[in-house]
């Protein structure tokens, strides 16, 4: 009997632990994809894009079609080179984030240059195929899933750089897999209700009654709901970018901006002693972003004159050779 009692001890101590792990790495999974919020943000606010010209009965099939790719880009390509990086070349991460960075302050600041009418943005479009409507659709979610590929990288490599050092290989791989689902799931389902709502809309207000006027109201919100979207996402990538790099200056050795940015953020709290807290937060925001912009602004020629063009010789190279 106290051999039993002793074996349910030990059960109910494995359970506690386990229980525990499970607590953390949930926790651990929230504040990392918060860390991700504006790369996740830009991805919701991109997404409605790409089934726009197909039938309403066409769209959240397309909806999910993108949601499962964005699964397989974050589970099965990303999370398995992001526990290499993490076991065999942890020096690596900061770089790379930073790369990450400056490619949403990049994105950012090109989405606002075409709103001042001085640069064009890559939209998605139908193009004509061969297999007529089921050969636009393979297009159109080929096309999405390769977007989402980076703002998915993007997203992992935030969650990874979150993860406290010294957890295990296994914990990581269970929080960045839990990142992966949840904001996956997050994302598509909400680019679900998005793609949906003007179509309730107008359900409700041909049926008309007591409801009607509630379904007129959400067709013509949803206009500028999205564009408020487009906006507040395209504000995050700048924010979250800048702060990713100037943090990781910080890291490697480089501390200014970050110590001046430090600096105005202590200000702004004394400043606003009611609210420190808030106070400060809006200054490195709003400072990350400023400084965000002002590198994307740089990154557009530098991407034009002399990322593309080498791109583009590589691929005639190949070609070529081809």
């Amino acid at each position: 009997m106290s051999g039993l009692l002793a074996l349910l001890d030990d059960v109910a101590g494995i359970a506690k632990i386990a229980a525990a792990s499970v607590d953390d790495v949930a926790g651990q999974a929230a504040k990392a994809g918060a860390k991700a919020a504006g790369a996740v943000i830009d991805d919701a606010a991109v997404t409605p894009k790409y089934v726009h010209g197909f039938s309403a009965a066409r769209e959240i099939p397309i909806v999910l079609k993108i949601a499962r790719g964005s699964l397989f880009n974050k589970l099965i390509i990303l999370l398995p080179i992001a526990l290499l990086l993490s076991a065999f070349a942890p020096w690596a991460i900061t770089p790379l984030l930073m790369i990450g960075g400056a490619y949403l302050c990049f994105e950012g600041a090109e989405k606002v240059m075409h709103v001042f009418g001085h640069h064009q943005v890559n939209e998605p479009k139908l193009t004509a195929t061969d297999d007529g409507g089921a050969g636009l659709e393979e297009e159109r979610v080929k096309g999405a899933i390769k977007t989402d590929f980076i703002l998915s990288a993007e997203i992992m490599t935030i969650a990874l750089a979150a993860i406290p050092d010294g957890d295990p290989i296994w914990m990581e791989a269970l929080i960045l897999a839990v990142v992966a689902i949840g904001i996956t799931v997050a994302v598509y389902g909400f680019v679900a209700l998005i793609v949906k709502a003007d179509d309730f809309g107008l359900h409700l207000a041909e049926k008309g009654g007591a409801l009607a006027g509630l379904g007129r109201g959400i067709v013509r919100f949803m206009p500028g709901f999205m564009k408020v979207l487009t906006v507040v996402g395209t504000a995050a990538m700048i924010w979250v970018g800048g702060q990713i790099v100037v943090h990781g200056l910080h890291e490697l050795g480089q501390h200014q901006p970050y110590e001046w940015v430090h600096h105005m953020a202590e200000a702004a709290a004394h400043a606003l002693p009611a609210a420190p807290g808030l106070a400060a937060w809006a200054a490195t925001a709003f400072f990350d972003g400023i400084f965000g912009l002002v590198l994307g602004f740089i990154l557009i020629p530098v991407a034009n004159h002399v990322v593309s063009p080498a791109i583009g010789a590589v691929k005639g190279l190949f070609g070529a050779s081809a």
